[in-house]
Formats: C-alpha cells, sequence, structure tokens
C-alpha cells in the first residue's frame, strides 16, 4: 500500500480537468478509470497493461464485471471497512448491475471522481455513495 496523502495530493491535481469519457490526461480530459490511470501511471510511470477501448455501456454489452475485474488484478483488494485516504472506492449505480464508478477516497467523507458532464471535484461520500460501495482497493507498494 501507498502512503494515502501522497496519493490525494497527486489527485488533488486533477480536481477541474473536465469529463471526457475514455480520456486520462490531467488538466485536459478524464473519466472515473481514467482518473485512476492517471494517479497510476503519475506513480509508477505507466500502465501494467492495455486497456482495450470502453464505451459507455461496456458493462453491460459484455456482460461481465470488467471494472471490479481489472481493478482487482493490477490494485490490491481489500475490505471496505479498512479502506483509508487513498484507496480506491468502487460503486454499483444500480442494485443489478455491475460496477461501472470508481473514486478515490480523500478523507473519511469525501472522495475525488470524475462524473459525467462535471470536472474532476471533491465531493462528500454521502448516503448516495455509501449505498452503492461494493469494493475497496489501494495502489500496490512502489517495486
Amino acid at each position: 500500500m501507498r502512503d494515502g496523502t501522497e496519493i490525494i495530493a497527486t489527485a488533488r491535481h486533477w480536481i477541474g480537468t473536465p469529463y471526457c469519457h475514455g480520456a486520462s490526461i490531467q488538466g485536459v480530459g478524464c473519466d472515473c478509470l481514467g482518473l485512476i490511470r492517471g494517479l497510476y501511471c503519475d506513480f509508477f510511470g505507466g500502465l501494467p497493461g492495455t486497456l482495450p477501448p470502453y464505451g459507455t455501456d461496456w458493462a453491460e454489452a459484455s456482460r461481465a464485471d470488467l471494472l471490479a475485474h481489472g481493478l482487482q488484478t493490477y490494485l490490491e483488494q481489500k475490505p471496505i471497512a479498512d479502506a483509508e485516504v487513498g484507496d480506491i472506492l468502487l460503486f454499483r449505480l444500480k442494485p443489478d448491475g455491475f460496477a461501472r464508478h470508481a473514486a478515490i477516497l480523500s478523507s473519511p467523507d469525501q472522495m475525488i471522481h470524475a462524473w459525467e458532464r462535471s470536472p474532476v471535484c471533491e465531493v462528500s461520500l454521502g448516503r448516495f455513495w455509501r449505498k452503492r460501495l461494493v469494493d475497496v482497493f489501494s495502489f500496490p507498494e512502489k517495486g
């Protein structure tokens, strides 16, 4: 696990980056996965693998929990109760749907995320989000 304060300090540099589906360039555009990809690149110098193109309906079209599987492959999964600042939160927006949104925990009650039609921002981790939280991951140690 990495130091959460270092992750949050870097993530806050992304605040204000416009929403752009499939992108991951600080200050230019990103989506929720692009924010995580960008942070991964910031800390590790690149991505661990190639990300296939994905549409806005990618989870439903493939009928697979691709986001959860991808995060499990490259990050360290942990119990929700053990979430710490700097961890990645994974959300299922529909009770019977797939996990489709991710954010970075920036304090016990706040998160940083990219949300459609909104730039990267830091928001309350309120009841709406807590009810939909399904998994937590941390960045691995460098090296």
